[in-house]
């Protein structure tokens, strides 16, 4: 029974991520459904949890109450609310149920339940069918008793959740990334090992008052890093972000460190700097490789001894500054240039944080692409916004070299050059491969699925190397997800998204057989 399934969890330690993927499935066999999310509310916007049956993208997403009737009506009630297929109302998923993810199918039978903990409104679960007539009267009874136990799930992994990180902070160790308590604006999104192992990195790095330098490539977010370790800290006091491209020579080092009046021409009155602007809190120097020379040996100074000279001014100021600089330059080579300093820099380097690029995110492409799709179907006033099949295979093989700043840039154009070639604002708008404009620098060995051949490409075909360099990025994919699923064949066609009897017959092809039941 399902009251057995949903106890057995709760009794059970596992991370949270697991009990919560382990809810919504076990959720939608029950209720014999195509798709079941579990939604997390924060900042009047719906966060996906945990998903089952809705893509991979889905999870990326971030649904704006107000933009969303459905889930407005869902979050006003404590009982179940369904939604027929004749309800007028859009719904959030149309186009993005798994089970036809070829097809931009609309959903036809709809129910959700409100979740509060401890008294307060937490999130809410929504069932979705392509059926209708799926969720009857009898259902919505049903789901009413099971949202007790829903309630009682996400209680208990909060709970596991603030334990682990109470323990995790005692040992000075990293702590668990969750979406509670953190602003959407600025949020990280992505699963990968990669991206995790960084945001442990950071929770540490954070807590003590060690300069970071921030390193990656252009627009992979260092700004988002950035606000992440000042977050994590314990400074009051807000961030104050400093783009050193963007300040005039002449004028660096008043805008740094402040002036007098009548310190030079123009300078009618007395003003602070932006170290004084973040006395007590964080400094964010962007681009920090840009600072004149003459202003690079005074931030040096300031980091050596705390304090700050205004121009113009004799007497020093004492200021509280944790400094966080970024850089997509070579300072190591910019010193062997000369044009900058090098005790400055290891001044700078006492912890370097490298940010991967976004090619090396595995599946985070298709979760930011998820933020974006959101985002513009918002903004353009659609009715739902989807990547087709073959879109998603694309985004996954394209090298990225402008990173989570050129993924953007790309759905936006493809939504807009959607619209302007006759996709209509009520339907669902599927965005294919010619749209994305990527093409010619895609590169397949860089795929990140299982099944890294093109859909009805017999693998055989594929020329001698490249077929080499598919099969090796299936066979660590498959290697990984079994380490991660502890052997467990069926977990792992779940992590890979993949039928299992394919995942066994892709196995024996590519000579694991022997890992294979």
């Amino acid at each position: 029974m399902l009251e057995d399934a949903l106890l057995a969890d709760l009794v059970t330690a596992l991370p949270s991520a697991i009990r919560l993927e382990r809810l919504t499935r076990v959720l939608r066999s029950h209720y014999a459904c195509d798709a079941v999310a579990l939604l997390r509310l924060q900042d009047d916007c719906l966060l996906p949890m945990a998903v089952d049956g809705l893509v991979h993208e889905a999870l990326g997403r971030r649904f704006l109450v107000a933009q969303h009737p459905r889930f407005a009506a869902i979050l006003a009630r404590r009982e179940p609310v369904r939604f027929a297929a004749d309800s007028e109302l859009p719904d959030p998923y149309d186009g993005l149920l798994q089970a036809h993810a070829g097809a931009p199918l609309p959903v036809h039978d709809c129910m959700g339940v409100s979740l509060f903990v401890e008294g307060e409104l937490w999130g809410a679960l929504t069932l979705d069918a392509l059926g209708t007539d799926v969720f009857t009267a009898e259902r919505r009874k049903l789901l009413q008793r099971h949202a007790l136990l829903l309630e009682a799930a996400v209680r208990v992994t909060r709970l596991e959740d603030e334990v682990r990180g109470l323990r995790l902070v005692r040992a000075d160790a990293s702590l668990v990334e969750t979406v509670e308590g953190r602003p959407v604006g600025d949020e990280i999104i992505g699963q990968s090992p990669e991206l995790r192992r960084l945001l442990r990195e950071i929770e540490v790095v954070a807590r003590s008052e060690l300069p970071v330098l921030l390193l990656g490539e252009t627009g992979v977010g260092k700004e988002l890093f950035a606000h992440r370790l000042h977050r994590s800290s314990a400074r009051p006091k807000p961030l104050v972000h400093v783009n050193c491209a963007a300040l005039p020579e002449s004028l660096a080092e008043s805008e740094l460190f402040g002036h007098v009046r009548g310190a030079f021409s123009g300078a009618t009155t007395d003003r602070a700097g932006r170290f004084e602007a973040g006395d007590g809190g964080t400094l964010f120097l962007d681009e920090v490789g840009e600072l004149p020379l003459s202003v690079q040996a005074k931030l040096l100074r300031t980091l050596q001894n705390g304090e700050i000279q205004r121009l113009g001014e004799d007497r020093p100021r004492h200021v509280d500054v944790r400094v966080i600089v970024a850089t997509n330059r070579d300072l190591q080579q910019c010193v062997r240039d000369g044009s900058f300093r090098s005790d400055l820099y290891h001044r700078l380097s006492v912890y370097p944080v490298t940010i991967p690029p976004l090619r090396e995110r595995g599946k985070d492409i298709l979760l930011l692409a998820g933020s974006f799709l959101e985002r513009n179907r918002a903004r353009l006033g659609m009715r739902s916004l989807r990547l087709s099949p073959a879109a998603e295979l694309l985004l996954l093989r394209y090298p990225w070299p402008g990173n989570v700043r050129e993924l953007e840039h790309v759905i936006s154009r493809a939504a807009i050059k959607a619209l302007s070639r006759g996709a209509v604002r009520a339907d669902i708008v599927t965005l294919e491969p010619e749209l994305l404009d990527l093409d010619a620098q895609a590169t397949p060995a860089a795929a990140a699925l299982p099944d890294a051949a093109p859909a009805g490409t017999d693998a055989a075909a594929l020329p001698g190397a490249l077929r080499d360099a598919v099969a090796a990025v299936q066979r660590q994919a498959i290697r990984q997800a079994l380490a991660d699923s502890r052997g467990n064949w069926t977990q792992a066609a779940r992590r890979l998204e993949v039928d299992p009897s394919n995942l066994h017959k892709l196995a024996r092809r590519l000579g694991l057989r022997d890992d294979a039941p």
